[in-house]
């Protein structure tokens, strides 16, 4: 069986009572950073009897065929990376794929998620929304990338290095407009987390007033588009409170949700769910 195993994005204690009898009696670990996974043995008290390998994007492609044999003839691989869950914005992506090719059972350890953590503190809206991951690195990329969603009505995650944020958010000021709102996390469950929202503009003159830069791990959650005249078309609208109702949620409330994610007035999407 392949494990995927989620890790702390901060506070140790914040993992699965799952994670680590897993690590404990796994016959292979595959960690993103061994050193970071000592690191996490020990303050989880937990021995480890397996083999430990890395698995880290520049071995990912070559050591997954390995995992993969071994996995075929019943070893037991748990796979860690250095924080949150493997395959989002970390190895495992390939793995995984090729792990259910091979027929292997798959199974995961959940864990935090920066991802969801960041939406949950944010204030803005959550029933919709997309994790976009890192931007491409160079200024160039990153603008076609931000203005190909700039668009995009659900509010947006995203990952960012401290180095580039100050950038970033500069970027998005210019292709999303100075009012978008937007909220930088930084550090989130750690020590000094911190928790910054306001417009684009805002978190611009925000990052200039710093005097060391941005520091530690940086998530930045965006607001959607304003909805658009399609979005206010009464079949969009009917269709997107039939998509709500399907998840299970009362017509009240996947109208509220319709309501919140495209910004279209209430009495219009009750019109349109009714009609």
């Amino acid at each position: 069986m392949l494990i995927l195993a989620g890790t702390s994005i901060g506070q140790v204690s914040d993992v699965s009572r799952r994670l680590g009898p897993a690590l404990s009696s796994a016959d292979v670990i595959a960690a993103e950073d061994t050193r970071r996974l000592a690191r996490l043995t020990s303050e989880l008290g937990v021995e480890t009897r397996g083999r430990i390998v890395s698995f880290f994007e520049g071995n990912e492609q070559s050591r997954t065929s390995e995992l993969v044999d071994l996995l075929r003839v019943g070893y037991s691989v748990v796979l860690v990376t250095d924080a949150g869950m493997p395959s989002i914005s970390d190895p495992g992506y390939r793995l995984v794929s090729e792990a259910v090719e091979a027929g292997v059972e798959v199974s995961v350890i959940p864990g935090p998620s920066a991802v969801l953590t960041a939406l949950a503190i944010s204030g803005l809206p959550v029933d919709r929304f997309t994790f976009e991951g890192f931007l491409p690195r160079k200024p160039s990329g990153r603008d076609r990338f931000l203005k190909d969603v700039a668009d995009e009505p659900r509010t947006m995650v995203f990952f960012e290095s401290p180095h580039r944020t100050e950038a970033t958010l500069r970027a998005m000021r210019t292709v999303f407009g100075p009012e978008r709102r937007a909220v930088v996390c930084r550090e989130l469950t750690k020590t000094y987390e911190e928790v910054v929202r306001g417009t684009t503009h805002d978190l611009v003159v925000w990052v200039e007033g710093l005097e060391q830069g941005v520091r530690g791990e940086v998530t930045l959650v965006v607001e959607g588009a304003a909805p658009s005249e399609v979005e206010l078309d009464p079949d969009v609208l009917a269709d997107l409170v039939d998509r709500a109702e399907a998840t299970g949620l009362s017509r009240k409330d996947a109208i509220a949700a319709v309501v919140r994610s495209t910004g279209a007035p209430k009495n219009l999407v009750y019109d349109a769910a009714h009609a």
